[in-house]
C-alpha cells in the first residue's frame, strides 16, 4: 500500500490526506533557491491526537515526517529532502485563549502572526514579533524566527511560555507553563524553540502579548555611508532610546525599491527607525532620535506618526526581496543573515559589499542595525553552475567574517539544509551533544531528516 493509504486509514477524509501532482508539488519547495523534493503524501491533521497518530505510524514504519506551515522558511527546512509524509499544520489553527489579564495567549501551531495580531488588537495588545512574512506561530517557533522589532522585544524564544509537542513515538509532551518565569529542571520549552521539527512536532503554544504602545512614530533618514548610519544605530541603542525597529538598507537595495515601488529617495543608505512609548514620552524620544542622526550626517530626514503612512513606510522595507528579484526576472536568490556584534556591524557590511563586487554578483544589504544581524539578498542563475559557486563562495565567506568577529552563521533564518556545514564550522565540538539529544527524542531519525546536523 501507499503511504496515502496507509494514512487514510487514520484519517479517513480524503479532503485532507492526498499525493496529486500539484499537491505534492506545493509541499516539495520553500522560496528559496534549495532544490524541490516531493513528499510521498500530504496529510492535514486537525487535532493533537491525530498528529500523534501519524507520527506512531511514521516512527513504527520508518516514514520520514516533516512539519509544513506556511512554507516560507528560507533554508530548506520544509523540503521532504527524503521523502515520506509532509505534515501540513495549517488546519489547526485556532486561537485558543487571549489571556488580557496575563498578557498571554494559547494557539495552535497553524495560527499565523496575522491572525494573533487580529485577535490581540482589540484588547489593545500585540504579538509583536515580525519575520517579515505572514508565517505559523509553529513555524516561527521552530525555527526561533525574529525580525524587524528584535531590538526591542527579542525573538521567539523570549516569547514562547509553554508547548505542547508531540515526539516521533507519538507521545505527547507539555513543557512550560504559563508563569512568566520558572527554575523547574531543564527548559526544554526553549529546547524545542528553534529544532527545526526535528526533535519535535509542535502542536500548541502559549506565548507573551505586549500592549500597544500608546504613541508610535517612524522616523526615515539617508545617511553618507553604511559606517554613518550603523554609528547612528548603536548610539540609539546606547542612549537608551526606546527604539522598536531600527532597520538599514544600503544604497543598492534603495534603488530597488525606487524601480519596484516608484518611489524617489536619495540612492543612499538608509535608517529606519520606529519609537513607541507614552504620548508625552515619544517627542522627546523623537527629538533625541533625529539629534543622533544629524550628529552622524543624515539627510532626507522624515518622521510620520499616522498609522497608515506608518504602514507604508513598513511595507517599503518588507518589500525589498521582491524588489531584488525584480531587477533580475528569472533569477534565484540566495539570503544570507549572519550577525555580529554591533560594534563590527559596519565593517562587516563593507566587507559584504566588497564581495559582492568581487564575486560579481548583484545584490543588496539590508541590516537590523539594532542588533548586529544584516542579509546579503544578492541573485544568480540556478542553472549556471559558476553563478550557483560564486553565490556559495559569497555566503562561505561571509560566515567566516561573521565568525571572526565573534558571531554567528545564523541570526534568524535557521540552519535547515543549507546551513549545516556552517553549524559544523560554528559549534563542531558540539555537535556529537546535539547529536545525543537527537538521538534521545527521535531514535528512529523520522523527523525531518538531513536537517541542522551534518551527516555521521
Amino acid at each position: 500500500m501507499s503511504v496515502a493509504t496507509d494514512l487514510l486509514q487514520l484519517i479517513p477524509d480524503e479532503r485532507r490526506v492526498g499525493d496529486g501532482e500539484s499537491l505534492l508539488d506545493q509541499h516539495s519547495a520553500d522560496l528559496t533557491y534549495h532544490a524541490p523534493r516531493r513528499p510521498d503524501a500530504v496529510v492535514f491533521p486537525e487535532t493533537t491526537e491525530e498528529v500523534a497518530a501519524v507520527l506512531r505510524y511514521a516512527n513504527e514504519a520508518g516514514v520520514p515526517v516533516v512539519p509544513f506551515g506556511a512554507g516560507t522558511s528560507l533554508e530548506g527546512h520544509v523540503i521532504p529532502v527524503a521523502g515520506g509524509i509532509s505534515l501540513d499544520l495549517t488546519r489547526m489553527n485556532r486561537i485558543l485563549e487571549v489571556s488580557v489579564p496575563d498578557l498571554a495567549a494559547t494557539v495552535q501551531a497553524g495560527v499565523t502572526r496575522g491572525q494573533l495580531k487580529d485577535a490581540a488588537g482589540p484588547h489593545g495588545l500585540d504579538f509583536p514579533v515580525d519575520p517579515g512574512a505572514d508565517a505559523t506561530l509553529g513555524g516561527m517557533a521552530a525555527t526561533n524566527a525574529s525580525g524587524t522589532t528584535t531590538v526591542r522585544y527579542g525573538g521567539m524564544r523570549a516569547h514562547v511560555l509553554a508547548l505542547e509537542v508531540v515526539l516521533a513515538d507519538g507521545r505527547v509532551i507539555r513543557t512550560g507553563s504559563r508563569a512568566v518565569k520558572t527554575s523547574a529542571g531543564y527548559n526544554l520549552t526553549h529546547l524545542f524553540v528553534g529544532s527545526e521539527g526535528t526533535l519535535g512536532v509542535i502542536t500548541e503554544l502559549t506565548l507573551r502579548l505586549h500592549p500597544i504602545p500608546e504613541s508610535i512614530v517612524v522616523a526615515r533618514a539617508a545617511f553618507p555611508s553604511i559606517e554613518a548610519a550603523c554609528r547612528a544605530a548603536a548610539a540609539l541603542v546606547g542612549a537608551g532610546v526606546p527604539v522598536t525597529r531600527c532597520e538599514l538598507l544600503d544604497s543598492r537595495t534603495i534603488a530597488a525599491l525606487n524601480a519596484f515601488k516608484g518611489t524617489e529617495f536619495p540612492e543612499a543608505p538608509y535608517l529606519f527607525v520606529e519609537l513607541g512609548g507614552s504620548a508625552s514620552g515619544v517627542p522627546g524620544d523623537l527629538a533625541t532620535t533625529l539629534e543622533l542622526l544629524e550628529e552622524e550626517g543624515a539627510t532626507a530626514i522624515e518622521a510620520e506618526s499616522d498609522p497608515t503612512e506608518r504602514a507604508r513606510i513598513w511595507e517599503a522595507r518588507h518589500q525589498s526581496l521582491f524588489a531584488a528579484l525584480a531587477l533580475s526576472p528569472g533569477s534565484k536568490h540566495m539570503s544570507t543573515d549572519v550577525a555580529v556584534p554591533v560594534s563590527q556591524l559596519a565593517a562587516s557590511m563593507e566587507h559584504a559589499r566588497s564581495l559582492l563586487g568581487e564575486l560579481g554578483l548583484n545584490g543588496g544589504i539590508v541590516g537590523h542595525a539594532g542588533d548586529g544581524n544584516y542579509h546579503v539578498a544578492f541573485l544568480f542563475d540556478p542553472d549556471d553552475a559558476d553563478s550557483l559557486a560564486r553565490a556559495k563562495a559569497l555566503n562561505a565567506a561571509l560566515v567566516e567574517d561573521a565568525l571572526a568577529r565573534g558571531g554567528t552563521s545564523t541570526g534568524e533564518h535557521g540552519v535547515g539544509i543549507g546551513k549545516i556545514e556552517y553549524l559544523q564550522r560554528e559549534h563542531g565540538d558540539l555537535i556529537p551533544l546535539m547529536r545525543g539529544i537527537k538521538g534521545v527524542l527521535d531514535p528512529n531519525g523520522i523527523l525531518n531528516p538531513g536537517k541542522v546536523l551534518p551527516p555521521l
